[in-house]
């Protein structure tokens, strides 16, 4: 299984911002298929509150098509989103990518309504300082 070029820099930042990561991949089976999402993670919220668990598909947009790459994005998600649905009800999808991909391909009219009606949830990170920027639910 090959691993996106920013995984390892995805994981460390989650760490670094007080996330556990429980899977590396997170393994999802159905019927006789497994699939592989890139990181588990968990995060201890107040002590009533209990605690906060997400899965993170990373996606670097480094073909030469970023549009090809944002339909495949796009559809990995959704899959992944309806299984989780089924099995991991109390674990949030995120799709993590760097923010400058972000910029360009979701701040327009069709970025929007990609984010709004595929319900989107969005982890931006900079490669350069290796951090997230921005979280978007």
């Amino acid at each position: 299984m090959a691993r996106d070029v920013f995984h390892d820099l995805v994981k460390n930042a989650l760490v670094r911002s007080g996330w556990t990561i429980t899977h590396d991949p997170l393994v999802i089976r159905w019927g006789r298929r497994d699939l592989f999402v890139d990181l588990g993670a968990s995060q201890l919220l107040a002590a009533t509150q209990g605690t906060q668990k997400i899965a993170v598909e990373i996606k670097s947009f480094l073909n030469k098509s970023a549009v090809t790459d944002f339909y495949a994005a796009l559809g990995q998600f959704g899959v992944y989103r309806e299984i989780m649905a089924e099995q991991e009800k109390d674990r949030t999808l995120y799709l993590a990518m760097p923010s400058d991909i972000y910029t360009d391909l979701f701040e327009d009219d069709l970025g929007r309504l990609i984010i709004a009606h595929q319900q989107l949830k969005i982890i931006l990170f900079t490669p350069e300082t290796e951090e997230i920027t921005r979280w978007i639910n």
